[in-house]
């Protein structure tokens, strides 16, 4: 007879938030920084589409004539960015447009200035 594994919980003490929230972001800051044209286009491209209202993916801004990122993190710390300046907003999941990773699950946005119902 098998019995279930039991797991203690987490101790508190051990776990510190706000060093894992700052790491994160150190991280974030890294990657966002290896090309600051880059993101600087890739933060008026999503200025662009926010203002339109309708739920977009990082591929529309890529269709829409943005260069492919130097790494492909980098497009999280610049949507995080414009969601906490509130340009966006998350809408949800949604398949990825993008053929090369084969329509697998990709976040969405819509500005938060113009928003409809996603």
């Amino acid at each position: 007879m098998t019995s279930q594994l039991q797991l203690s919980v987490p101790n508190r003490a051990a776990i510190n938030p706000e060093a894992g929230e700052a790491a994160k972001q150190a991280g974030m800051r890294r990657i966002g920084q290896l090309d600051p044209q880059w993101a600087a286009a890739c933060d008026k491209r999503i200025a662009k589409f926010a203002a339109r209202g309708v739920p977009f993916q990082a591929a529309d801004l890529v269709e829409d004539g943005l260069p492919e990122p130097p790494h492909p993190n980098c497009w999280g710390p610049r949507f995080g960015a414009a969601c906490k300046q509130g340009v966006v907003r998350h809408a949800g999941y949604t398949q990825s447009k993008r053929a090369t990773v084969h329509k697998s699950i990709c976040h969405q946005w819509i500005g938060t200035g113009t928003e409809q119902a996603a």
